[in-house]
Order: C-alpha cells, then sequence, then structure tokens
C-alpha cells in the first residue's frame, strides 16, 4: 500500500465528506493505493455516524473511535499502530490543511528518501494575535531547544516513513514534538515543505491559551527527556552529589572554624545559633534528595509497564 492518511479529529461533521472527497480525487488521479484513517477523539457530534456511511461507501475508509476525548496525541498513537502505508501522511480534518500536497510529499518520502517531511504553513489565515505570535514564539523556542530547524512545528501535516512511526512513541501531548522524536530516534534526514493554508470552513478552531502554555511546557519534557530520560541519575544523582558537598564543605568549615576560635580562647557562638549552619545543613538534604530522585527514576525505568493510555470503543477495519 502506497499511503495511509491518518487524521485525527474531534467534532469535524460538517467537514468530513468533503475532505474524504477531495482525498480521494487526489489518489485517484495519481493512482495511489491508500487508506483513510479517521481518529474520532470522542466526538459529540455526528462525526462517528458521518465516519461510517463514508465506509460503507469507500471499503479504504477505517475508523477508530474513542470513549472519550483523550488528546491529539492519543489518536495519532492509535492512527501509527494501525497504518499500513508505506509513507504516513497525517492532517487536520478540518480543511485547513490541503490534500493537493500529499503527492510531492510521497515523492519526497518515497524518492528522495527523507525520513519525514514536516509543513510549513507560511501564510496563515488564523488570529494574528491569538495564534500567530504565540506560534511563532513556540517555534523559535522549539528550534532553539531541540536543535531541529523547522519553522512550524505544528503544523498537523506532515510525511513520514513507515518505519519512523512505527519506532518512536507519541504520548501526553507530544504531537508538536514527532520530528524532535524522530531525531532523537535516529532519524536525521527531516525536512520541510512549504503548504498550503487555508481559512476553517466549518466550525470553530480547537487552539486555546492552555494549549499554548502546556505546548512550552512540553517542551521542557522533551529537553529533559531527550537528555536524560534514558539516566535521570546522570542529573539529579550530579546535581545531587554537587550540593551534599558543598554543603558538607560548608557545615565543615564552620566546625573547623569553632574548634579554631576555642583553641585560641577567641569569643564565639554556638554552631546552632550560626544561620550558615542551617543553609549547609539544608543543601546537604536537598542534595541528598535529588540523588533519591535520581536513583528512583532509574528503578521506576527498570520497572515501567506500558499502561493503556486511552480506551476504544469502535473500530472500522
Amino acid at each position: 500500500m502506497n499511503l495511509s492518511i491518518v487524521i485525527p479529529l474531534l467534532n469535524e461533521q460538517e467537514s468530513l465528506p468533503e475532505l474524504h472527497n477531495w482525498i480521494v480525487k487526489v489518489m485517484t488521479s495519481h493512482n495511489f493505493s491508500y487508506e483513510i484513517l479517521f481518529i474520532d477523539d470522542g466526538s459529540t457530534d455526528a462525526s462517528w455516524s458521518t465516519i461510517e456511511q463514508l465506509s460503507e461507501q469507500n471499503p479504504n475508509v477505517k475508523g477508530i473511535r474513542f470513549l472519550k476525548n483523550y488528546g491529539k496525541s492519543q489518536a495519532l498513537h492509535a492512527g501509527f499502530a494501525k497504518a499500513q502505508g508505506d509513507v504516513i501522511i497525517t492532517m487536520d480534518a478540518d480543511l485547513q490543511d490541503s490534500p493537493d500536497e500529499i503527492p510531492e510529499l510521497y515523492h519526497l518520502i518515497s524518492k528522495e528518501g527523507f525520513d519525514l517531511i514536516s509543513g510549513w504553513k507560511k501564510k496563515r489565515y488564523d488570529s494574528v494575535l491569538f495564534k500567530n505570535i504565540p506560534s511563532k514564539l513556540f517555534n523559535w523556542a522549539a528550534r532553539k531547544t531541540s536543535g531541529v530547524k523547522l519553522n512550524d512545528f505544528n503544523c498537523g501535516l506532515k510525511a513520514y516513513k513507515n518505519e519512523v512511526i512505527k519506532n518512536i512513541e507519541v504520548s501526553g501531548e507530544m504531537h508538536r514534538y514527532i520530528p524532535v522524536l524522530a531525531k532523537n530516534a535516529g532519524y536525521s534526514k527531516i525536512g520541510e515543505k512549504v503548504v498550503i493554508h487555508q481559512a476553517r470552513k466549518y466550525g470553530s478552531s480547537k487552539f486555546g491559551m492552555s494549549r499554548f502554555i502546556n505546548g512550552f511546557l512540553d517542551l521542557i519534557t522533551i529537553w529533559f527527556l531527550s537528555k536524560f530520560g534514558k539516566r535521570p541519575m546522570h542529573l539529579f544523582g550530579a546535581l545531587g552529589v554537587v550540593m551534599f558537598f558543598i554543603g558538607f564543605l560548608a557545615a565543615g568549615s564552620i566546625g573547623v572554624l569553632k574548634l579554631w576560635k576555642l583553641y585560641h580562647h577567641e569569643p564565639t557562638i554556638l554552631v546552632t545559633n550560626n544561620p550558615w549552619f542551617y543553609i549547609a545543613l539544608t543543601t546537604m538534604i536537598i542534595g541528598t534528595q535529588l540523588f533519591l530522585a535520581g536513583f528512583l527514576g532509574e528503578i521506576i525505568l527498570r520497572t515501567k509497564n506500558n499502561e493503556e493510555r486511552y480506551k476504544i470503543s469502535k473500530i472500522i477495519a
């Protein structure tokens, strides 16, 4: 199979028939063998009924329905697990991503050997204040932190080799950072393509300030995981040892100074009346806690089990 089109969605009933027909038109005109995977992330409208109707019309349409809203990352995870195509395309269901981009994305992966191609919505039709400016700030921070030189991490239109999506773990809200996850997994040929961004035709945007804030928190998380995810002791253990050593030296110096003054019959105060003693003691305690955090992190990594992250109520295969 040439292509798997993975489309996570939430309450996009109105746009689904038009999106389906547009994708089918592109697939037919280029003689692609394909499947369309709709992942209904707990929609409260008639999105699932629409998917069932499309599946009856077109056997290439498949669907997964979550019991409730688990988030885009979980929807992509479920879609990636089912995808069978040589090239996997992800896109949003709101018609802001153009299926006409698919053939060139497929060519870049299948013919030019890219592992991943990320779309870049260079010209956007979103709110400048509430989406464009925050997005630019977020993308700048992501580039600086991750080292992946992309202009638009948030673009839902991306293309992947099959082996890439089978070898990365998309969890939490990490869908924005799939290129970073791919790079950390060893896939270095990551490219970018300017794509058409269309104004929203139906419904309303799901973007809010909470997603913007969560994006930055996830950026910190993925930076940490990429650096120390496999060896938490390298960070917490090292910091703990340094802080304990500093605290120990400070406490020792206070004790030595006290003995020196007693030996020379100079006036002195009780060690417990010296505020620097408590600072040194606190530093040693924090150092011990950091070391234990690293140690516990190592134990958790070696004993953790994969947990079920979402529940599926229905599948159209």
